[in-house]
């Protein structure tokens, strides 16, 4: 799918992904045990994609209401430190990320999919919602994902950022990142 010009001016400019995780990194669904262990999916196409991403030299935050030990044992898997659960006030976070890293608004892609992502949605340099996002938020982005959420919709929204910013010939050439 073409991207258009003022799409990737803005994909540019981005140094830090922040993500929502249910509907965003899962599908959105929480499966509990007869015991009550919660477990959750995620997709390896957005594990791969992070990857590229950190080795771009691109922060990676998780910025999440709930609480799971799943999506922190999967952010350490993939080498995010930047992982804040159970945030009432996402907003606030979002404050202290931007002078953590010295960054503006135009410098952050917000990956959401529901009505609580509107006002970091609204923030963000570059918004991007899954297509299985809430319809108010897909009229409210600038990118709206041809992914579902837990389907490689963060994939592919890294693949747009690295498009943009001239990256991602060297994944091609090396066939993805490399191990660490």
């Amino acid at each position: 799918m073409p991207i258009n010009l003022k799409l990737q001016e803005k994909a540019k400019s981005i140094r830090l992904i922040v993500m929502d995780v249910d509907g965003v990194l899962t599908d959105g669904r929480i499966f509990y045990s007869a015991e009550g262990v919660e477990s959750e999916a995620f997709c390896v196409k957005d594990g791969f994609g992070l990857r590229m991403a950190r080795q771009a030299g691109l922060l990676t935050a998780i910025l999440t209401g709930r609480a799971s030990g799943a999506v922190a044992h999967r952010a350490k898997e993939l080498g995010i430190t930047e992982i804040h659960q159970g945030a009432l006030n996402k907003l606030d976070v979002y404050e202290m990320l931007l002078q953590r890293y010295d960054l503006t608004d135009a410098a952050v892609a917000y990956v959401g999919d529901d009505l609580n992502d509107l006002p970091l949605l609204g923030r963000a340099g570059l918004s991007a919602a899954p297509a299985d996002a809430d319809p108010e938020v897909r009229t409210k982005v600038a990118y709206v994902t041809m992914q579902a959420g837990g389907r490689g919709a963060v994939r592919e929204v890294i693949d747009l950022i690295l498009k943009a910013q001239g990256r991602w010939e060297e994944f091609v050439e090396r066939r993805g990142p490399s191990v660490e």
